[in-house]
């Protein structure tokens, strides 16, 4: 079986397109996240080898999700996905945790690329 990928975005049109292209290239999604809040707790109960965030979230956005991940694993491995690609934010989030960003829209094979790189890590 692949790595398992938790997904956390608010845009159930984002998690679809992500979970189509893991699964096609071998990773397998075993929880959708709608908001950081939502993250942080799935994070804790599936245990996922990867996580892929979003910024932009209601509740708990993706930057506050990634420390609070870090805080309780400080292994965990995240990957930002985000339409937001300010430098500010990129900072932010590599500094907060993140292993990698990418940038809405995106190729799938700059996620795949990513995620296979951050998880063999």
């Amino acid at each position: 079986m692949g790595l398992k990928v938790l997904i956390a975005d608010d845009t159930a049109f984002m998690r679809m397109t992500l979970r189509n292209v893991l699964e096609k290239n071998g990773f397998e999604v075993i929880a959708e996240a709608e908001d950081g809040l939502q993250a942080v707790e799935m994070y804790s109960n599936v245990k996922p080898d990867l996580v892929t965030m979003g910024i932009t979230m209601p509740n708990m956005d993706g930057i506050e999700a990634i420390k609070r991940i870090m805080k309780n694993d400080p292994e965990a491995k995240i990957v930002v996905v985000s339409a937001m690609g300010q430098k500010t934010l990129v900072i932010d989030a590599l500094n907060s945790g993140a292993k990698d960003f990418i940038v809405k829209p995106f190729q799938p094979d700059r996620i795949v690329e990513a995620l296979q790189k951050v998880g063999s890590s």
